[in-house]
């Protein structure tokens, strides 16, 4: 019997697990997480405000249909949604929890994945004919932590999101969130409620908009008509509309640059100066767009309980922050919403033979597999729209190839790429046209993508 090993059991790992169970039910498989408990990014983030930057609706599964009021929903909502989904369809009796894969070394001979994992217990060894990578693509060790001059002088206390300490209490206190992606959108606001007085420092501005929390249409849908259908109709006007503005946002950026700014100036008025804080000098989805659900960060801007600074920081005090232009600002708290360290293929070291593996040597196939890596899938989300909506189709995929070996009664499956047509085509980066600081940082280190078919790695819903 085929053994498949799943290695993460977020997202996109129970999604996996259910596209096994339902195509491929002669192959026995197992999800393997690192964690305590299942969940991924809505297990590990517990930073006030957490929520997914996608609705729901594409974000959630299709053989589960979301059924929320909200359409945003927040980070425990989440959670819950995975459990649930993970025990209603058995897949939770398929995970082994604090199992943490550290390698993986292909056996040439044996045609099979050698497999070492960390225990409470100590490290034991496991074997696996195909491995399904699902373990997201930033380092569970710790987010992107810049080390600022002077520092240690602080005398508050420096909190990074991914390592948010249980119990902070922040009513009353001043706050600097450093940055402007989506996790200090989100933490700006959710801060403010907690009645906290929030700064956000940011070097540049960043494209933000604002969208209802509560999708009218798709709660419309679900009063007519079944669940399963409901969700179909909601995950075809959703997915329309993430594709419609990303082209927008390629073929007329100025239009779209004007559509942004001009709603940003509508929410907050005159008590901030939009061309400085909220106009990029990117187009729009040269970066990924950050959400604010109902505009809470704009009304929280709006009400006095959060400002906006663009500046450089000079350096940390012992009262806060200095900065280039604007001054010293100050705080009791500092919180580094600097961003993720992005990993190739959940930071396992990967070997074939005795060979190491360098991924930013390979060459990535169709998005789900890599030259020359037999036996291997992994997933990686769309960066336009939902991470499920492309996580499904790889998973799909899989199961297809999966299948096929089996009926061919095959040991192995390999995308090959000689080195003659690999020196005749142009390589280019992983992902094109997408820019920010964590994709940049990483992408030396990631599989390159080719010219042709079918060597490359799509980003466009299809």
């Amino acid at each position: 019997m085929t053994h498949v090993t799943i290695v993460g059991a977020g997202l996109s790992g129970i999604g996996a697990a259910w596209h096994l169970q339902q195509h491929c039910p002669s192959v026995d498989f197992e999800l393997l997480e690192g964690r305590s408990e299942l969940g991924g990014t809505w297990s590990l983030f517990q930073y006030p405000g957490i929520r997914s930057d996608s609705d729901m609706h594409t974000l959630g599964y299709h053989f589960k249909p979301w059924t929320g009021a909200k359409s945003i929903a927040d980070g425990p909502a989440i959670l819950h949604y995975l459990k649930e989904t993970a025990t209603e369809n058995g897949i939770d009796q398929h995970i082994r929890l604090e199992h943490l894969v550290k390698a993986a070394n292909w056996d040439p001979i044996k045609q099979r994945w050698n497999l070492t994992v960390e225990t409470p217990t100590g490290l034991i060894h496991k074997q696996t004919n195909v491995l399904l990578m699902c373990s997201g693509y930033y380092s569970y060790k710790g987010g992107h932590r810049p080390t600022f001059p002077d520092e240690d002088t602080f005398a508050g206390a420096i909190v990074h999101p991914q390592d948010w300490p249980d119990q902070t209490d922040v009513s009353g206190k001043r706050v600097i969130v450093i940055g402007s992606g989506a996790t200090a959108i989100t933490l700006v606001p959710a801060l403010a409620k907690l009645g906290a007085h929030v700064t956000m420092l940011q070097r540049r501005a960043t494209w933000v908009a604002a969208r209802p929390s509560v999708d009218v249409w798709a709660n419309r849908f679900q009063r007519m008509f079944p669940d399963r259908v409901a969700c179909r109709m909601t995950r075809a006007k959703n997915s329309f509309r993430q594709q419609l503005v990303y082209a927008k946002s390629r073929s007329d950026p100025q239009r779209v640059r004007e559509a942004l700014v001009g709603s940003v100036k509508e929410a907050i008025g005159d008590v901030c100066d939009v061309g400085t804080h909220f106009t990029p000098k990117y187009d729009p989805w040269d970066e990924r767009l950050c959400l604010s659900p109902d505009g809470d960060l704009f009304a929280a801007i709006r009400n006095g309980e959060a400002n906006v600074v663009t500046d450089t920081i000079e350096r940390f005090t012992e009262t806060g922050i200095a900065t280039a232009q604007s001054g010293e600002i100050a705080a009791d708290l500092i919180v580094t919403a600097t961003g993720l360290e992005l990993v190739t293929l959940g930071d396992l070291d990967f070997s074939i033979g005795s060979t190491p593996v360098d991924f930013s040597e390979r060459i990535t196939y169709k998005g789900v597999a890599y030259s020359n890596m037999p036996n291997l899938i992994s997933t990686f989300g769309y960066i336009n729209a939902s991470w499920t909506l492309r996580s499904d189709l790889i998973a799909q995929y899989a199961c297809k190839v999966i299948n096929e070996m089996c009926k061919l009664d095959a040991t192995s499956f390999c995308p090959e790429l000689d080195e003659v047509d690999r020196s005749q085509m142009s390589l280019g980066p992983w992902i094109s046209d997408f820019a920010p600081g964590y994709m940049r940082r990483m992408l030396p280190s990631l599989p390159k993508q080719g010219g042709v078919e079918p060597w490359v790695n799509y980003q466009t819903l299809r």
